[in-house]
């Protein structure tokens, strides 16, 4: 679509124009002569310009509501095709998260011997069968979204209320994960920023799982001022672990993601694990 200013205000004022120039031109041909001439005259001018400004003004109108209309238009096509970028990114996480999850599950059962290694993998078949029907229920969802014609539907922004859900899911597999967030400590935020260290905590979980496995991890959401600051830290793989990296694009996506907030990210190791900070302007009043 073409979103160059409209032209209707230029065209309107030619019509106006063009209307005195007529009129001017009868002065001029015709001649004025006598009072009664001159009021003749004047009321001819005066309704030929008034007719010309009135069609100029509905014209006008009738132009700029259809710019209008057009723009709205362009609106809603650039947020479909935004809310569509946004589930392909999100249809790659949920892949890589629950085939990274389903690998590490056989893995992780297959590594402990004797009768707790029955144990173990009768919990691994369980936890790899929970976590293939969800992804396979996610990537049937988002398929039909991305192949309908029509608007993407909007799915409601994550939260920080939606932390505790955000955790248990993307760090299923690992030992334990704990998260200490206090809601009503951390004033108003906005959903930008909330949005922003939800992603964060979710991407940094899954490469968690990734490249730790079952190893302790703890995620710690707090307020610095005007900053909402949250920290992933992970006590680092058990010992003979191997790691099941993914696409390579994790940290870099979350950099971009984090800067469009006007935040900053940081990630490396930490002891003997690794640790993500994640720090953006909270937006709102403390």
């Amino acid at each position: 679509m073409d979103t160059d200013r409209p032209i209707w205000r230029s065209r309107a004022w030619t019509a106006v124009a063009a209307a005195v120039g007529v009129v001017v031109l009868v002065f001029a041909t015709v001649g004025v002569e006598g009072p009664g001439s001159v009021a003749v005259a004047w009321t001819l001018a005066i309704t030929v310009v008034g007719g010309a400004t009135l069609s100029a003004s509905l014209r006008l109108r009738d132009e700029r509501r259809r710019y209008e209309d057009e723009l709205a238009g362009w609106a809603a096509e650039r947020a479909a095709q935004a809310e569509r970028l946004r589930i392909a990114r999100d249809l790659h996480d949920l892949a890589s998260h629950g085939l990274g999850l389903i690998t590490l599950r056989a893995a992780a059962a297959r590594s402990v011997p004797g009768v707790d290694g029955a144990v173990e993998r009768a919990r691994a078949l369980a936890d790899i069968e929970h976590a293939s029907r969800r992804t396979t229920d996610e990537l049937r969802r988002m398929l039909t979204v991305l192949r309908s014609p029509g608007p993407a539907p909007l799915r409601p922004a994550d939260t920080l209320a939606d932390l505790p859900e955000v955790v248990e899911a993307a760090a299923a597999g690992v030992t334990a994960p704990t998260l200490e967030v206090d809601l009503e400590r951390l004033g108003d935020v906005a959903p930008l920023a909330q949005l922003t260290v939800c992603a964060v905590v979710r991407e940094s979980l899954q490469n968690t799982v990734r490249h730790a496995g079952p190893t302790a991890v703890s995620v710690v959401v707090r307020r610095e001022a005007d900053d909402l600051v949250a920290d992933v830290h992970d006590a680092g793989p058990e010992v003979g672990w191997e790691p099941r990296p993914g696409a390579g694009h994790g940290l870099a996506g979350l950099r971009e993601r984090v800067a469009v907030a006007g935040g900053s990210l940081t990630a490396g190791p930490h002891g003997d694990g690794w640790a993500v900070r994640v720090r953006v302007p909270a937006g709102g009043a403390a």
